[in-house]
């Protein structure tokens, strides 16, 4: 497991696509990890229906050329969906993922060699009224300007009950229970709370006479790394963070961060070694 790719937010960019794909080709990697917000943006992709057959036409049926040219060289594709994108297009990834083409791995775990990968889409309350992955942190606490999850639009049925007494820590705590962590590779769509990935571009910004704070990562994810010491986590989320910290990654005492998170008009791709963390890149394409 020499070359793995990591990319985020790529907001239904057929450009972006387009050149994963033929990167993908020349390099061959053994997996590509794809940490959500992948399709038009927002509620008003599902006010266009140029848009809503995105996830078939560009995303499926692009993954699916690749398999039918690489054929044993085809990755494994583990996905997991954003803030941004509608739950309703789960259901074609899932049927995506009963013809080999991907894994879809929202709250799973699944087996990559002598690795497991996590999936888990959700992000703390944001003020978009998109609202079908967002999640309470760790209290049902909401930022100054941002709208709470049950209050905002879903794009498919919710039960009001599990978005008021769920949080996002107790999900992560159910989804890996005692699990050793040591060779885990997360693929989360929100960062941690205060790092070098999550530096929103907020600054002197004041609602209701309170400052904003410019970290609007997750805390829950933050504790989870620092308890239990995953080997790898993977982020996006927080277009601007790389360009306002000068980062795109972090590291919490053992565990390894990356951001393919990007705000300009390239493709932001990570390329690692599971073994040799410390030697990632990232090329903007």
């Amino acid at each position: 497991m020499s070359l793995n790719f990591f990319v985020s937010d790529l907001h239904g960019k057929t450009d972006r696509y387009e050149k994963l794909f033929q990167k993908i080709l020349e390099e061959r990697p053994d997996a590509v990890f794809l940490g959500g917000d992948l399709l038009p943006s927002g509620i008003k992709s599902f006010t266009h229906s140029d848009d809503t057959d995105f996830v078939q036409s560009t995303l499926v049926n692009g993954f699916n050329n690749l398999k039918e040219k690489l054929k044993n060289d085809f990755p494994r594709i583990f996905i997991i969906l954003g803030n941004d994108d509608g739950r309703s297009e789960e259901q074609a990834l899932i049927e995506a993922e009963s013809k080999g083409i991907l894994e879809y791995i929202h709250n799973r775990k699944v087996n990559f060699g002598e690795y497991t990968v996590y999936g888990y889409s959700y992000v703390p309350p944001t003020p978009f009224l998109l609202k079908d992955w967002e999640r309470y942190d760790v209290s049902r606490y909401v930022d100054p300007g941002c709208v709470p999850p049950e209050d905002g639009y879903h794009t498919v049925g919710f039960d009001p009950g599990d978005i008021l007494y769920n949080t996002i820590q107790k999900d992560i705590e159910l989804l890996v229970e005692k699990d050793d962590l040591s060779r885990a590779i997360f693929l989360f769509h929100a960062p941690p709370y205060k790092t070098y990935l999550d530096r929103a571009a907020l600054d002197d910004m004041i609602i209701d006479h309170v400052p904003l704070d410019v970290h609007v990562g997750s805390t829950a994810i933050k504790r989870f790394i620092e308890e239990k010491q995953p080997l790898l986590t993977l982020h996006g989320h927080i277009h601007e963070s790389a360009r306002l910290t000068g980062r795109w990654n972090d590291i919490l005492n053992k565990t390894f961060l990356f951001s393919a998170a990007h705000d300009g008009r390239e493709l932001a791709l990570i390329r690692f070694n599971p073994d040799k963390l410390i030697d990632a890149t990232r090329e903007l394409i």
